[in-house]
């Protein structure tokens, strides 16, 4: 009877993942779209980005057409981020210190837009790289559904601590709801690139209504949800991708601590409810595959230790095979990161407890050398 049980909780939690991801968007490749193409402002806020910055800007030239402009707001770089912008021919525009109730991202957002001309914003990530057909596929997609389009790029992964993102990238599409055949209760949006019209974009209130949230981008998508717009969101494929926290497991650790309690607040009841549900059954494998395995091999009696080796062994296959199909659209991950599952689970448990420490006891979080309170009207 535990056998079945267990493997019935199991079946249940990953047919609940794989409800939530049976949309999985790729941003389509596309025609050129060079008429519409010719109006997009590209604004990119950066903060102490001088490594990442030239292959973004040099993939923005390689595009098969050419956008309006390219502005990159320094936001107060500590570092050669103004420079290395000048030298890709980029405009370049000091943001200065945030007003009193702006965070640093969402100031550089609303300095970049208020100096474009473009009837339509492309709002991109210093760590981003777009193919040169993208645009094509921002514009189509666009054009299919107006209000915002988001797109999550695929995670470029490189050396071994960057595997460590795993589950951060699947828990953040199955929670965002933003994948299945109905739209979440709550939209959701990547910030990494996010593409609308500026009519739209001033209609919504622009990041001016959002001035105040670490997430800038999760909250914009509830502001033009308000103004009754749709949001719209794909997961990068080969036409986009990003390399997240190159800078080492101290910078990977902070920037998800910044952001997963938040988002976990942020999204809507049913998709987290499914992602909690998924992300137990992991848990609920490694552990009890561990305490058989180590009861059959002391062949002593542990307690806590239920059911057959052959089911654990079964369950283990499973999980780790249908995470290995989700991290394939997401990111360049290794096989031994899905194989091997209870390490990068263990590395989410400690980050998200350490988010929710900073978010709900300390009431801050760190980012790039600034301190973002959580205790101001509105965050």
């Amino acid at each position: 009877m535990t056998d079945l049980v267990v493997a019935a909780l199991l079946l249940v939690a990953a047919a609940g993942a794989a409800w939530l991801l049976r949309d999985l968007r790729t941003l389509p490749a596309a025609g050129e779209h060079g008429a519409r193409a010719g109006s997009v402002s590209v604004v990119v806020p950066a903060r102490d980005e001088e490594a990442t910055l030239p292959a973004l800007l040099q993939s923005l030239r390689d595009l098969t057409v050419g956008v309006h402009e390219v502005v990159v707001v320094d936001d107060a770089s500590r570092d050669a981020t103004a420079a290395v912008a000048r030298a890709s021919s980029a405009t370049v525009l000091p943001a200065g210190d945030p007003p009193e109730g702006w965070t640093g991202k969402a100031w550089a957002c609303h300095v970049g837009a208020e100096a474009t001309s473009g009837d339509l914003l492309l709002f991109l990530d210093a760590d981003t790289r777009l193919a040169p057909d993208a645009l094509g596929g921002l514009l189509e997609a666009h054009d299919g559904y107006r209000g915002l389009v988001s797109v999550q790029p695929f995670h470029a992964v490189v050396r071994p601590y960057e595997q460590l993102s795993a589950y951060f990238n699947v828990v953040s599409v199955l929670a965002s709801g933003a994948f299945g055949r109905r739209p979440a209760a709550r939209p959701m949006a990547f910030g990494p690139c996010l593409l609308t019209s500026r009519a739209d974009y001033e209609r919504a209130g622009g990041h001016a209504a959002v001035r105040s949230e670490i997430l800038d981008d999760v909250r914009l998508a509830a502001a033009y949800q308000r103004a009754g717009l749709p949001v719209r969101c794909w997961v990068g494929g080969e036409s986009m991708r990003m390399r997240s926290y190159p800078g080492g497991i101290r910078q990977l650790a902070d920037g998800w601590t910044k952001n997963v309690a938040s988002g976990a607040a942020a999204a809507a009841p049913g998709p987290t409810l499914g992602a909690v549900g998924w992300i137990g059954a992991h848990h609920a494998v490694a552990v009890g595959a561990v305490l058989v395995l180590v009861q059959t091999l002391s062949g002593q009696d542990v307690p806590l230790a239920h059911g057959h080796p052959a089911l654990w062994l079964a369950a283990w296959a499973v999980v780790s095979w249908q995470l290995r199909s989700v991290l394939r659209s997401l990111g360049s991950f290794r096989w031994w990161t899905w194989l091997l599952f209870p390490v990068p689970l263990l590395a989410f448990d400690l980050i998200f407890a350490r988010s929710l420490g900073r978010t709900l006891v300390g009431r801050s979080v760190q980012w790039r050398g600034r301190e973002v309170r959580l205790d101001r009207d509105g965050a």
